[in-house]
């Protein structure tokens, strides 16, 4: 069972990004037949996930999406526009494997783990049932979860990724469902960045302006309610959390451990890995945005771990949509990477790299 010294064990073991694996990388697509810096980000996307694996070559053929389900006490202070009825109806059409992002993750040659961690109701067969309890705690009048529950989810989430990387995963991708969880997202951000929630407080599912303002007044009383160590990241977590957060943690963590890169959808999975990077500051390095979140908050993680998003359309769906919608763009030019005519094969000298671009 996971506990403090497990979890500073696990962090220490986490290798930094591989800097030469990228530069060797960048090296191949200079040698593409295009010019220099020809598909921008998209070069440096791919090179980034082989200085994550450490390859020359990346992996990038076996995805999963691992999508974290639960409930939150928040809920009960009216802060969202359904109840927990809709996390239980999704995880119904994902069992049956036709929910939104199942749908989307056929196309995208994805394949889903749908994990129950901690939602309320009876269990959906279908669904791998990991629960540790039904939802979290109201965190305007308790802590959301135990220290214990906390190490807990996280063990839960370090186990599930193990279990899609032993069956070959190359890229774990994070999604999660829960109504309520923009609201423990945001107040776990603010805690941990020491902000206040007036101007990083979104819509979530949507909300009217009255009831926006109403969520905003709920998670800064919450803030000033709590006495916390925003250092002590487990601490905060557990005030403000839920088990979806400590879940994707836990997967982000033992994903780094293994030189898997993780992709990032919205919001709540950057509050995730936001929290796993005050875990393990190199964890900035191994994870990649998906999208540019629409919640303030999610633009105001972005801009703390110094992410730039690939997609920005809008976004808002959840449950792992925008992470698969990065798939076809890496498919398509990891083909070119590894199937394009190079300079010598076609007989046209080489472009030679003189400006000083960061790559």
């Amino acid at each position: 069972m996971m506990d403090k010294e497990k979890l500073t064990k696990l962090c220490e073991r986490i290798p930094p990004f591989d800097k030469r694996k990228y530069d060797e990388v960048m090296a191949q697509w200079d040698a593409i037949a295009k010019p220099i810096d020809g598909l921008g980000d998209m070069e440096r996307l791919i090179a980034r996930i082989g200085g994550i694996q450490g390859r020359h070559t990346p992996e990038v053929s076996n995805r999963t999406l691992i999508v974290f389900f639960a409930d939150n006490g928040i809920t009960e202070e009216g802060v969202t526009q359904t109840d927990s009825n809709v996390t239980h109806a999704v995880a119904e059409a994902m069992a049956k494997n036709s929910s939104t992002v199942c749908v989307m993750a056929k196309q995208a040659g994805v394949k889903v783990l749908p994990v129950d961690i901690g939602m309320k109701g009876d269990p959906v067969p279908g669904i791998t049932d990991r629960r540790i309890r039904e939802g979290t705690g109201d965190f305007l009048a308790t802590n959301a979860m135990s220290q214990q529950e906390t190490y807990a989810a996280i063990d839960i989430g370090c186990e599930m990724a193990d279990e899609a990387i032993d069956a070959g995963c190359d890229m774990l991708l994070l999604g999660e469902m829960g109504i309520g969880n923009t609201s423990t997202a945001t107040a776990v951000s603010c805690a941990l960045l020491g902000m206040d929630p007036q101007d990083y407080v979104g819509r979530g599912a949507g909300l009217s302006d009255d009831m926006l303002a109403h969520k905003t007044q709920v998670i800064r009383e919450a803030l000033k309610r709590h006495t916390y160590d925003r250092n002590d990241v487990i601490q905060v977590l557990s005030i403000f959390g839920g088990f979806d957060i400590a879940g994707m943690t836990g997967a982000v963590l033992e994903a780094a451990r293994r030189r898997v890169p993780v992709i990032a959808d919205g919001l709540i999975t950057l509050s995730a890995i936001l929290v796993a990077q005050r875990l393990c500051p190199v964890i900035k390095d191994l994870c990649i945005p998906s999208h540019r979140p629409r919640e303030a908050m999610g633009r105001c993680i972005m801009s703390e771990l110094c992410y730039t998003a690939l997609i920005d359309a809008g976004l808002a769906l959840g449950e792992g949509t925008g992470a698969v919608l990065l798939m076809p763009l890496i498919d398509v030019c990891y083909r070119l990477f590894t199937e394009g005519a190079r300079f010598g094969g076609i007989g046209i000298d080489a472009y030679e790299r003189f400006d000083e671009v960061e790559r």
